[in-house]
């Protein structure tokens, strides 16, 4: 991959890093988290997990 494909690559995993980690976020400070709320926070932490494993990743190729 080029440096420039992967920096861009970078910057955006980085964005959706962010994104997920405010979502997270948003969702854990309710007091209640019905079922559904809770699969969502667990299915958005894998995703960031994902995300930051990328990351880790394509640094490692710069």
């Amino acid at each position: 991959m080029a440096e420039e494909t992967i920096a861009q690559r970078l910057s955006f995993l980085e964005q959706r890093h962010r994104d997920l980690k405010n979502e997270v976020a948003r969702l854990e400070r309710r007091a209640f988290l019905n079922p559904d709320e809770q699969r969502q926070v667990t299915d958005l932490k894998k995703l960031k997990l994902c995300a930051k494993d990328e990351i880790h990743a394509l640094r490692r190729q710069l």
